[in-house]
């Protein structure tokens, strides 16, 4: 049964709003992004009308995921911005044939940057009876069940939400609950994020769905002696760090006291993936250290260890272009960090695209530039998956966006950006980060074609409800109140 709160199909399964992560401030919809919502909008009414069926019925179709597609394509050219492109076939927006062919599963998906909100967590305790914490959360997408009164609306958040959205509205196979920074007393969205996890992982009868990370700040009291729980009980398949965090408002760098001793902290443990949060920067106090300036330094130094970059460096507010080494800012930071101290060869650096690429999607120029520059001077196999998802609702339009993605041949020519291959895009979407995470290839082709997330897939797609809506902050109110909860 379709989604009775959208049954008159007025929302798209591509999605440009002005959603956060709750890490930088919401990003007002510009004239061009306006224009493409509008054109996808009058182009589900009219094709739906051509194909006979209801305007819902045509936007969960993937004829509806090629439409709007096609839709921003317009909008973008309109506005003079076409350095980059979805590859759709205007034909797959009525044939919805054609349109599946397009969006078929593109191999496997490990989304490296997830996120999950135990509604009924400890991360409430303490907080006002008229405290409405994530109010700005849709309330109409789930049953509000178990939690009464005014913070019912949570549930939206619960693990049957988060399972649906992520694996049987998305072609995502294997996500990694990732962590936001916070003080060790107030952790809102943390360690109840791992505590939740048990609970899923047994829902989904023990498959290896979902992996953990460990939430490490080495420049605040305990983090460091709390390693040691995290990867003996918890079993983390990597480090999550802030470096631009810390209690007293200042961050740290890998090349300090403190860095390097997370680092042989993270050697002695045995776990050797750190996922380090770059660029996307809080505020002008730590920005320094959201720069990439550490990464080439550390990288040479220690070769054992895998730096995950989260973000890439990226800047929402700021517009990326071919490469510029004298412009240590966004995407730039890191390949000028990387290039500086040679270890683009060397392999232990890897760029992801969390929040990144949502973002960029609106802004095909940027996205153009971002991901040319990063295969040419990182290679396509340092590249990783991530979504910042729930936030961002189900990852499938970022899937659908990234797979249909291509550079036009002009900035190709004048960059020497490659094009993007059914290959690259193979890399990227989870072959990279398989080997980091410990997944063999015989699980990848075997044990997940066949587990319980697969069946409940294959009973779910003739009934396939998504509900096509975000869960992060959307103006300025709701990132405040957000970014309280980060203690």
């Amino acid at each position: 049964m379709l989604d009775n709160d959208d049954a008159e199909g007025t929302r798209l399964p591509i999605k440009l709003d002005s959603t956060s992560n709750g890490e930088y401030l919401p990003l007002a919809l510009r004239k061009e992004h306006r224009l493409a919502n509008e054109l996808a909008l009058q182009s589900a009414r009219h094709n739906a009308k051509q194909t006979s069926v209801g305007r819902r019925q045509f936007l969960v179709s993937a004829s509806g995921a090629a439409a709007t597609l096609l839709a921003f394509n317009a909008a973008y050219a309109a506005a003079g911005r076409t350095g980059g492109f979805y590859d759709v076939e205007k034909s797959s927006a009525f044939d919805v044939n054609e349109a599946e062919a397009t969006f078929s599963k593109p191999g496997f998906i490990l989304d490296v940057q997830g996120h999950f909100v135990n509604p009924e967590g400890a991360w409430l305790e303490g907080m006002p009876a008229s405290a409405k914490p994530l109010s700005g959360l849709p309330k109409a997408s789930c049953d509000l069940g178990s939690l009464a009164g005014d913070r019912s609306y949570l549930n939206c958040l619960d693990s049957d939400e988060f399972v649906k959205d992520v694996f049987l509205d998305s072609d995502t196979d294997i996500m990694v609950l990732s962590f936001v920074p916070s003080t060790r007393a107030a952790e809102p969205l943390t360690i109840e994020e791992a505590h939740a996890t048990r609970d899923i992982v047994a829902r989904l009868d023990g498959t290896k769905r979902l992996l953990v990370h460990g939430r490490v700040n080495p420049n605040q009291d305990g983090d460091l002696d709390g390693m040691d729980e995290l990867a003996e009980h918890w079993k983390v398949s990597a480090w999550k760090t802030y470096t631009q965090w810390g209690p007293d408002g200042k961050g740290f760098s890998f090349m300090d006291d403190a860095g390097q001793a997370f680092i042989e902290k993270a050697r002695k443990l045995g776990v050797k993936n750190i996922c380090v949060h770059k660029g996307l920067p809080f505020g002008p106090q730590s920005y320094e250290h959201s720069l990439c300036d550490d990464i080439g330094p550390a990288a040479k130094q220690n070769p054992d260890i895998n730096f995950l970059v989260y973000h890439s460096g990226y800047v929402a507010d700021q517009a990326e272009g071919p490469y510029n080494p004298n412009r240590n800012e966004g995407i730039d930071s890191l390949i000028k960090s990387v290039l500086e101290d040679d270890v683009a060869e060397q392999g232990n650096v890897y760029a992801e695209l969390g929040s990144t690429w949502r973002i960029l999607m609106r802004d095909p120029d940027s996205a153009a530039h971002s991901l040319g520059k990063l295969f040419k001077y990182l290679g396509s196999e340092q590249v990783l998956w991530g979504t910042d998802s729930i936030w961002y609702g189900s990852p499938q339009d970022q899937i659908q966006a990234f797979q249909t993605f291509q550079i036009s041949e002009s900035l190709r020519s004048k960059h020497d950006y490659a094009l993007i291959t059914p290959q690259m895009r193979e890399q990227v979407f989870g072959l990279n980060a398989a080997p980091l995470y410990g997944i063999p290839d015989a699980e990848i082709t075997g044990h997940f074609a066949k587990d319980r997330v697969a069946q409940d897939r294959l009973a779910y797609q003739p009934v396939a409800n998504p509900h096509f809506k975000t869960y992060g902050p959307k103006n300025r109110r709701e990132f405040m109140n957000l970014l309280r909860l980060g203690g």
